[in-house]
C-alpha cells in the first residue's frame, strides 16, 4: 500500500496545500492532522468578522468530514502531533504511531507572550483560531468598552471592527506609530489619525504592565502608571512561527523552519510552508505568499518539483476607516521615502540609491495606484 501524503495543520496553509496536491494526485492517500475540530475557514476574517457580525459558525465554511470529501482525505481532529521520527518516516499522533510518505508541516504562528502581572492577565484573550474567535465574541458581546494590547496588523483592525460596532476602545502598543513595523511613519500617523476620528484611544509608546480584575471587569496599570479601565482585554502583539516540533525533530530552525525553493526542509521528504515556514530566509505570515507557496507544493509531492516564485506581494490592512496598502522595503535596505498627498490620500515610494522602487504605500483614495507600483518592484524570490 501506498504510504500517504500527512499534512500538520489544517489551517489555511494546510488545506490549500491539500486542494493543490489534489489537483495533480488523485490516488495518492492523503491524511491531515488537527489538534482542533478541522472546520475550514479564512483566518484574516477573524480580526475584520465583529464590524459584519460574523459569529465563528458563520465563518466556517466547511466542517471536516465536508472536507473529507471534497480532498478524498482522512482528516484526524482532535489529535496531537507527539514526536516526528524523519529516519523512520514516522509520528506519534495521541499516543498512536503513524507512518507517512512525505509530511507537509503547516504548523502556523503562535500569538507571542507578553510578561503581563496581575491576576486577570492570564484571562485576556488572543484570537489565532476560529475558536478564540468565538470565546472572544462571546465576552464581546455584551462589553462595553476594550483594551486591545497592540499596534499591529491585526491590532488595527480589531480596533476599527469593535469600534464600529459602538465599542468604547483603548489601544495601548510601545511603538510610535501604528503598523510601525510595516508602514513608514506617515501611513501609520494616517491611521492614528482616522482610527481616532471613529473614537478609538490611541495611547502610543506605552507598555502593559498588568492586569488584575476589577468586579467583573479590569483594571490595567501602564507603563507610564496611568489606569485602564476594561470589559475585556485583548492582546494582538504578533505571532511567532511554532518550531517546537521541528527543533525536537532534529530540523534547521531560524525565525522558522528553514526550507528552499522547493519548500524542503532538512529532512528528506518533509516540507514546511506557511506561518510556520523561513523561505530562502523570508517569513511572511500574510496570505499571497501561502498561496504561492502552496501552488508550488502540491504539484511537488505529486512528483513534479516546482520551485516556488514570491512577487512583490503588498498587505492590506482592512480597515474601514483608513485603507492601506504597502510593500515595505526588505530590512536593510538602503534608501528614503517620497511622498505625494496627505493623510487618506497618501502615496509613499521608498526608492534606493539608483533611483529604484523598492517598497510602497498608498491610503485611502490612492489605493487604485497599486497595481501600478507592484508591477515595479522587483520579485522577492524570483522564477
Amino acid at each position: 500500500m501506498t504510504t500517504p501524503v500527512v499534512i500538520i495543520g489544517t489551517g489555511l496553509a494546510g488545506y490549500t496545500t491539500a486542494r493543490e496536491l489534489r489537483k495533480h494526485d488523485r490516488e495518492t492517500p492523503l491524511v491531515l492532522i488537527t489538534s482542533d475540530d478541522g472546520r475550514s475557514y479564512s483566518k484574516p476574517q477573524l480580526s475584520t468578522g465583529y464590524r459584519k457580525g460574523k459569529t465563528a459558525d458563520a465563518l466556517a465554511m466547511a466542517d471536516a468530514a465536508a472536507m473529507e470529501t471534497a480532498l478524498d482525505a482522512r482528516i484526524l481532529t482532535g489529535s496531537t502531533v507527539e514526536t516526528i521520527d524523519v529516519e523512520r518516516r514516522t509520528l506519534g499522533v495521541s499516543g498512536e504511531s503513524l507512518t507517512y510518505g512525505r509530511l507537509v508541516l503547516a504548523l502556523g504562528a503562535a500569538p507571542v507572550p507578553l510578561p503581563l502581572d496581575g491576576d486577570g492577565a492570564d484571562r485576556a484573550y488572543r484570537v489565532n483560531d476560529l475558536q478564540q474567535y468565538a470565546d472572544f465574541r462571546r465576552a464581546a458581546d455584551p462589553a462595553q468598552r476594550v483594551l486591545i494590547v497592540g499596534g499591529g496588523l491585526v491590532g488595527c483592525e480589531f480596533a476599527n471592527d469593535l469600534a464600529d460596532a459602538g465599542k468604547a476602545v483603548v489601544q495601548v502598543f510601545p511603538e510610535a506609530q501604528p503598523l510601525a513595523r510595516l508602514a513608514p511613519e506617515r501611513a501609520g500617523a494616517a491611521l492614528k489619525q482616522a482610527l481616532g476620528e471613529i473614537g478609538v484611544e490611541v495611547r502610543t509608546g506605552l507598555t502593559v504592565e498588568r492586569v488584575d480584575t476589577d468586579g467583573d471587569g479590569y483594571r490595567a496599570r501602564l507603563s507610564d502608571g496611568t489606569r485602564v479601565q476594561a470589559d475585556v482585554v485583548l492582546v494582538a502583539a504578533g505571532l511567532a512561527p511554532r518550531t517546537r516540533l521541528a527543533t525536537a525533530a532534529g530540523l534547521e530552525v531560524d525565525r522558522g523552519i528553514v526550507v528552499d525553493r522547493y519548500l524542503r526542509t532538512s529532512a528528506e521528504g518533509v516540507y514546511a510552508l506557511g506561518d510556520c515556514a523561513q523561505v530562502e530566509g523570508h517569513v511572511f505570515q500574510y496570505v499571497p505568499p501561502l498561496t504561492a507557496a502552496a501552488r508550488a507544493l502540491g504539484p511537488t509531492l505529486a512528483g513534479e518539483e516546482t520551485a516556488v516564485v514570491y512577487p512583490a506581494m503588498p498587505v492590506m490592512v482592512k480597515t474601514s476607516c483608513c485603507q492601506v496598502v504597502c510593500w515595505p522595503p526588505a530590512p536593510g535596505t538602503s534608501g528614503e521615502w517620497h511622498y505625494d498627498g496627505e493623510a487618506s490620500a497618501l502615496r509613499g515610494e521608498f526608492r534606493d540609491a539608483d533611483g529604484r522602487l523598492r517598497g510602497f504605500v498608498l491610503t485611502g483614495k490612492r489605493m487604485r495606484e497599486r497595481m501600478e507600483l507592484t508591477e515595479r518592484l522587483p520579485p522577492v524570490i524570483a522564477g
